[in-house]
């Protein structure tokens, strides 16, 4: 029997093993094209594989390695004085990759405790107990979450430069809203609460990119009216945590924000401004009325009280009527809306820009349901903290959808190597992100020695995210050979 060059086995042992592996890619194929049939009768029972529900998590260990997050959050998170067993930064990782997931209390942990998944990123056989992280984030305050507001500075000037998005001009937001809480919690004020009238709550504002709908910055509050030199420490913050690139800034806020202190701050960084007015009564000249539309607009030079300097007022007149009353008025009756600003351009265009800013209620919407109105503890520093925990979570998904947009505008453009059409990460709400990137199921094995993680075949979403693992994988290589 002669013997094969480049193995030990001889010629008739090698065809019984292809003649084997045949057999088994046959019964594979035939299975894969077998009906399944589940009925009451279904037997079932406990397999030894380690699986996971959220295969996902895969694509943001990767995501973050690409950004360098572990190495920003040791420059730039300040420690408190409790040190953890497993240390701040896997701490931290836990309560973000929990709301990441889509859970908002530290006692939703009971659920991911012996997740493969979550346990093999954060390097441990069993979660620790929820009092662990509870005990933790009881232990952090305002220091520790304004370092995590400067580390998602750090990081958003990263993702732009591998997304190549270099904008010259970018639009901020700013709204506050409202988290209403029962008990003894620090902080909670009787204030605006349409929803819930005269109970406590807290006032959070959060400040959000038009462009890009990622949050920029923000901080959680007690539950009372925002004041001016509040809205002026977060505008002041703007400059130092938006790339080099961006030169122009312009500030959209509603009536309650508006105050010589607010004006001043965009002022003296050099930004623009539109916010609406409910304090001043400037008076409009008779003859400066002109329509546009349906509707008529004036502008004046108005000085209020307690203002340093004059500033430009624009105005939208409607009708009552045109609100959608029927009844023939012998007196017609206007409603006004008024709007200080440093834009130009005429009245008409500087209130249609201003309507665009209606987009920060869904936002602000989102964020609420990401976490922002989840009270963890009854002491005010905890929710400081949390608060800017929930926010970098939200993030971290704006984030890698801005990525995987990128991919696939690369792969439109032809610059890629391998096919990323299959990456479909929508470009709407979080939960249906989650939906078509997170909850795919995956098998962990150990193989090679070293661990593997495994998606079915029969799963339609599996080719999306592994088209989107592959240029993760890309872009971590040409990150390590340029560095």
């Amino acid at each position: 029997m002669v013997k094969c060059k480049n193995s030990g086995k001889t010629g008739h042992e090698q065809a019984e093993i292809g003649g084997k592996i045949g057999d088994q890619n046959r019964d594979r194929n035939t299975e894969a094209q077998r009906r399944t049939t589940i009925t009451p009768e279904t037997t079932y029972g406990e397999c030894s594989e380690r699986l996971t529900a959220f295969g996902g998590l895969l694509a943001l260990v990767k995501f973050l390695d690409l950004i360098r997050f572990e190495q920003a959050f040791g420059e730039h998170y300040v420690h408190p004085n409790r040190t953890p067993k497993l240390g701040g930064y896997r701490m931290v990782m836990g309560m973000l990759m929990l709301l990441f997931i889509g859970f908002q209390r530290l006692g939703h942990f009971a659920y991911v405790r012996t997740d493969s998944m979550v346990c093999g990123i954060l390097r441990v056989r069993v979660l620790p107990s929820v009092s662990t992280f509870w005990r933790y984030l009881i232990s952090i305050g305002i220091i520790q979450s304004q370092s995590l507001v400067r580390l998602g500075g750090v990081l958003r000037r990263r993702v732009w430069e591998l997304c190549e998005y270099r904008p010259q001009r970018v639009t901020v937001n700013i709204d506050t809203t409202v988290a209403t809480v029962y008990g003894a919690i620090e902080g909670s004020r009787k204030g605006y609460n349409p929803k819930h009238r005269g109970k406590n709550g807290l006032r959070p504002v959060l400040c959000f990119l038009a462009e890009t709908r990622e949050y920029l910055c923000g901080t959680q509050r007690r539950g009372e009216t925002i004041s001016g030199k509040e809205v002026a420490h977060q505008i002041r913050q703007f400059r130092g945590l938006l790339p080099e690139c961006v030169h122009q800034v312009r500030v959209r806020g509603d009536g309650e924000l508006i105050g010589w202190d607010s004006v001043q701050a965009c002022l003296d960084k050099g930004f623009t401004f539109t916010f609406g007015n409910k304090r001043c009564n400037p008076s409009f000249p008779d003859d400066g009325w002109y329509r546009h539309g349906d509707y008529a607009y004036n502008e004046c030079v108005y000085q209020p009280m307690g203002w340093e300097r004059p500033c430009r007022f624009v105005v939208m007149r409607i009708r009552e009527d045109q609100r959608g009353d029927r009844q023939l008025k012998l007196l017609e009756n206007y409603l006004y809306r008024v709007f200080a600003t440093n834009e130009k351009g005429r009245p008409h265009k500087v209130v249609d820009d201003y309507d665009q800013r209606a987009d920060v209620e869904n936002l602000i919407g989102e964020a609420q349901r990401e976490g922002v109105l989840a009270i963890p503890s009854k002491r005010f520093q905890a929710h400081h903290a949390f608060f800017q925990i929930v926010m970098l979570a939200y993030n971290l998904w704006r984030w890698m959808k801005l990525l995987a947009s990128h991919a696939q505008q690369q792969a439109q453009a032809g610059r890629v190597v391998e096919p990323s059409k299959q990456i479909a990460i929508p470009d709407h709400t979080l939960r249906i992100a989650r939906l078509k990137m997170l909850f795919v199921a995956a098998k962990i094995r150990y193989h090679g020695n070293r661990d593997e993680v495994r998606y079915s075949i029969h799963e339609q979403r599996a080719a999306g995210l592994i088209g989107f693992l592959r240029y993760l994988d890309r872009r971590r290589k040409e990150m390590r050979v340029a560095a």
